[in-house]
């Protein structure tokens, strides 16, 4: 088994090495991406194409390139039904979204192409999140690698089985800075810090557009969902954001810059408000920052039904109104909103809206279309249905594996860390209502994701161990009779009914928990496989108030460690759960995320040990739900937790002080966080210079020191550390967090092998946002932290003169 999976490792890496050339060590990212527009569009000849074509268009056919409908009918102007044949025939429609197939696209593209006066071609797009028939584990999952090369590989994986289908135009990444594990959409995310965000962003475009659009292997992203859609108060999705100009910029902005600076074609806009304007319609995001400040060269779509969805934030009397808006704002095609189409041209007409305006918006989009070379070859192949390879295979499982969470791993009584298990033969006891569910494993959003080619954790187990592994299910992942979510499943119902067992009665869990233990008593071991339903419990839509185990999960982990066998937690969940408990009392706690086609494999790899996990966490864990939202990055406060407060009454010291009063403010498991079977020991970090100039540092100059540490595996195997350097401004003229992220590397030491590691620290990395919503840098002295996680504890520091 261990030589198989090596060479998994090696196709993988075989696949990502052709990604090199575009990508750049993560903590130098920041400081080498060239703030300039997607060369591709701003080419000259290309444009002159654009201007050329424009000049022949109608008005008509102008607003059909800023229309964008899916499947069924649309809506006319009066309210008759409206063919998409007819619409592409008349020039009246410029993208279609949901329509998967090399077969299907070649169709629309035909009466495009032919029957349609310019002959203009549509551009098919699609939510490609995580892979499109090939399923990698999710994006949260996939930032827990820490490594933007390998994302890049599942990207480029992606584009590849997309263009098969025909599609040209994918709706990822989504780069949403996610801070509240409440909000369903933290699975789609990279996490809670906006240097990891940025890497991981890049990773995604790179992969995914290949530095080449008119290449056969890469698609046009849509970053999405711009902006400051994870921020979503209370965690509730589509909810207003409200923020200061400071934090937008410089804590949720920076992943969309970067993937802007990466080549983005294009950006989608998100359903929240911004202190009031609503995303989908305010200049300030998308025509100050976007456009003027970045230089993008693309265009912009809104998020489904956005538009038309202005009229719920009440700033316009009527569509016509906020399409109008939303148009002179910067959307320039409108998803699924029904307005454009229907609304502009009698504006244009009456003078309310100046035609360059829509010119403009026509202008952004042919360019992605010339770029993408859809004049040239506007159909796709064929192609028999897709079976995964070998390599799909081999690709799939070595991601996973490298997303895997150890987040906790105890000794048990009579003997060592529990992880990983002895591959002699024993009896393992498999319990839990994501055991045996290969469904599951694919996660949220996977696209054309077949269950029938996944393997959940109970087949790869049985492979392993044949008879010595026994099974229960213990307990559905909800029960029926759980009123806080069974609210919830009567809405759901309407629209995409739960399956059956969740929505279900369950009247006598006690009898299948009981089961469950019996299970447990006859098995040297017992791992639990618990966590959410990913079809309704996470993404869109999928906000919880609660986040802890559902159901009578809860139960059923008490019950079976109530026997005495040691325990391994397995959690498949696209967000952090709140699982105290669990911290508390079980051994060894794996957090597998959903892990994708190759997911039960991946899993069984890390708990065997022949694959030593390195993952690392991208969101803190919470101790409880009223910890939310959580991140690490935390301002200062005068009255600290842990401080000084001698300036107090000695008997006020202990209660006036920034805390709960029934719960600790750290995360359970904190960001960074991930354990590995060997250990790694840290010398203290050096400094290049103690003193630095602001000239040295200034914005454009390469980085003017460097913090430099060695690393050591003093283990007895080999094992992947993610060395983390953290810093924090003790004297800037607006406060700044206890701890920022600004340098990572992923280091591959063999047992007793020590590796000297640096990091440049530059403009990109001591700058930070001023009262006046200015980049700068200010004296003040840095403390720097290195380590494995936020709780870094080796320590150095530097003055900026």
């Amino acid at each position: 088994m261990k030589k198989t999976f090596d060479q998994l490792l090696l196709t993988t890496s075989l696949f990502c090495l052709v990604l090199t050339s575009f990508l750049v060590l993560p903590s130098l990212a920041a400081a080498q991406a060239a703030p300039v527009p997607n060369a591709q569009l701003a080419a000259k000849d290309l444009n002159a194409r654009v201007e050329a074509l424009l000049k022949k268009m109608t008005l008509e056919e102008k607003i059909g390139q800023t229309v964008q409908y899916s499947a069924g009918f649309a809506t006319g102007p009066s309210g008759s039904k409206l063919s998409y044949e007819d619409l592409t025939q008349r020039g009246a429609i410029g993208s279609l979204l949901n329509v998967q197939g090399a077969e299907q696209t070649n169709r629309f593209q035909h009466i495009a192409m032919d029957k349609s006066r310019l002959h203009i071609p549509l551009i098919f797009g699609m939510d490609v999140i995580h892979g499109q028939h090939t399923i990698f584990p999710v994006p949260l999952g996939l930032a827990a690698s820490w490594d933007p090369k390998l994302i890049a590989g599942v990207a480029h994986t992606s584009a590849i089985e997309a263009r098969a289908d025909g599609l040209s135009w994918v709706f990822s990444p989504m780069v949403d800075i996610s801070r509240d594990a409440r909000w369903g959409r933290m699975v789609e995310s990279a996490g809670e810090d906006p240097y990891l965000g940025s890497a991981i962003a890049r990773g995604w475009v790179l992969g995914y557009q290949q530095n080449d659009l008119t290449k056969p292997d890469s698609v046009a992203v849509s970053v999405k969902h711009f902006a400051a859609y994870g921020a979503a108060i209370a965690g509730r999705d589509y909810n207003a954001v409200d923020m200061s100009d400071i934090t937008l910029r410089q804590v949720y902005l920076p992943p969309y810059h970067a993937a802007v600076d990466a080549g983005a074609a294009t950006v989608m806009s998100s359903f929240n408000s911004i202190n009031g304007v609503p995303a989908t319609a305010n200049p300030y995001t998308l025509t100050q920052i976007l456009r003027k400040e970045w230089g993008f060269d693309g265009f912009v779509v809104s998020d489904w039904g956005a538009v038309s969805e202005l009229l719920n934030h009440a700033i316009g009397p009527d569509g016509a109104t906020v399409a109008r808006k939303a148009l002179e704002a910067g959307v320039d095609m409108d998803m699924e909103g029904n307005l454009y189409g229907t609304t502009l041209a009698a504006q244009v007409r009456s003078g309310q809206i100046p035609e360059s305006v829509v010119d403009e918006a026509v202008r952004r989009i042919l360019r992605v279309k010339f770029a993408l070379g859809l004049f040239e070859h506007p159909y796709t192949p064929v192609t028999p249905p897709y079976a995964p390879t070998a390599e799909n295979r081999a690709q799939a499982r070595a991601v996973a594996a490298e997303t895997i969470v150890l987040l906790k791993n105890d000794p048990v009584e009579g003997a060592g860390a529990l992880l990983p298990l002895s591959k002699s033969a024993k009896t393992v006891a498999l319990i839990g209502p994501l055991a045996d569910s290969a469904k599951e494993m694919l996660g949220s959003w996977g696209a054309l994701g077949d269950p029938k080619f996944a393997i959940s954790l109970r087949q790869a187990l049985q492979e392993r161990l044949g008879d010595h592994l026994l099974y229960a299910k213990g307990c559905e992942i909800l029960s029926g009779n759980d009123a806080n979510v069974l609210r919830h499943v009567s809405f759901i119902d309407q629209a995409n009914p739960p399956s059956s067992e969740v929505t279900e009665a369950v009247p006598d869990d006690a009898k299948t928990i009981a089961e469950a233990v019996e299970t447990a008593k006859k098995a040297d071991v017992a791992i639990l496989a618990l966590g959410e339903s990913a079809d309704w419990m996470t993404g869109e839509a999928s906000s919880r108030a609660h986040l802890d185990l559902p159901g009578h999960q809860e139960q059923l982990l008490e019950a079976v460690a109530a026997t005495g066998k040691p325990v391994i937690l397995v959690m498949f969940t696209g967000r952090p759960n709140a699982i105290k408990w669990a911290g508390a009392h079980i051994p060894a706690i794996v957090e597998a995320w959903y892990p994708g086609m190759e997911g039960g494999h991946a899993v069984a790899d890390v708990l065997f040990g022949d694959v030593n996990p390195s993952a690392k966490t991208p969101v803190s864990f919470p101790r409880a739900t009223g910890q939310e939202p959580l991140y690490y990055a935390q301002m200062p406060t005068g009255r600290p937790a842990h401080g000084d407060l001698s300036h107090l009454p000695t008997n006020a010291q202990e209660k006036f002080m920034s805390r709960y009063l029934d719960e600790d403010n750290s995360a359970l498991f904190p960001f960074g966080w991930g354990l590995s079977y060997t250990r790694f020991s840290y010398s203290q970090p050096a400094v290049s210079k103690a003193q630095v100039s602001r000239q040295d540092v200034a914005e454009g100059h390469a980085p003017g020191l460097t913090v430099s540490v060695d690393v050591r595996n003093s283990g007895s195997v080999a094992g992947t550390e993610v060395v983390q350097l953290y810093v924090r401004n003790t004297s800037a003229s607006v406060e700044q967090p206890l701890r920022e992220l600004k340098g990572f590397a992923r280091v591959t030491l063999a047992p007793g092998e020590t590796k000297h590691v640096e990091f440049p620290l530059g403009f990109d990395e001591l700058s930070f946002y001023n009262v006046e919503s200015k980049r700068v840098v200010e004296p003040t002295t840095y403390k720097v932290f290195v380590g494995g996680s936020s709780l870094a504890s080796e320590e150095t520091s530097f003055q900026v003169n």
